[in-house]
């Protein structure tokens, strides 16, 4: 019969093992989804989620206004809030439908911005937020399952061969033979 000690011995090698194979297991689950990229167009107002090159879902946003406009760069997600809670100049508003930043908030390495959803849906289409990109609600939660903390996020200020590439020509050319005034940021 073994000694208690001898049985402890055991028992915390095995749980080492097991945990050691947890962690691996995870590990390999976390790399066997490729990084996925996520390219904002500010002037279509669109976001794309990009793997491997391939656009894997098309989502329409809101962008900033005039007066705040929306950043432009790379960035990465560096967190990911479920029922966040909006702080602003003396106020606080808790998780729930008049919440500004929706169900859910992946804030960016760039302090204060992030992608999030809205308690405006008709402000989608247009440029309308403080200098977040605002996605319906329902999108962004779709958003926060398909992207992770570290991945890739490019808001473009202009049209790039790229973005036409991803998004099309559609926009553009509307906005070129529209009249005055309409296809405008409102």
């Amino acid at each position: 019969m073994l000694r208690v000690e001898d049985q402890i011995r055991k028992l915390a090698a095995l749980t080492s093992v097991v945990l050691m194979a947890t962690a691996e297991a995870l590990a390999q689950e976390n790399q066997a989804r490729p990084a996925r990229r996520v390219v904002v167009s500010i002037p279509d107002r669109k976001l794309a989620v990009m793997e491997s090159g391939r656009v894997v879902k098309i989502f329409s946003t809101a962008v900033g206004a005039p007066d705040s406009p929306s950043p432009s760069g790379v960035f990465q997600i560096v967190n990911s809030i479920p029922d966040p809670t909006w702080y602003a100049k003396g106020k606080i508003v808790p998780p729930g439908p008049s919440n500004p930043l929706g169900p859910h908030w992946l804030g960016l390495n760039l302090k204060g911005y992030g992608i999030h959803g809205t308690s405006n849906p008709g402000s989608i289409g247009h440029n309308a937020s403080h200098g977040c990109i605002r996605l319906r609600n329902s999108d962004i939660r779709e958003l926060s399952q398909m992207v992770q903390i570290g991945d890739q996020v490019e808001l473009h200020a202009e049209r790039t061969s790229e973005t036409e590439q991803i998004f099309g020509q559609a926009v553009v050319a509307a906005q070129a033979t529209a009249p005055a005034g309409v296809g405008a940021a409102q």
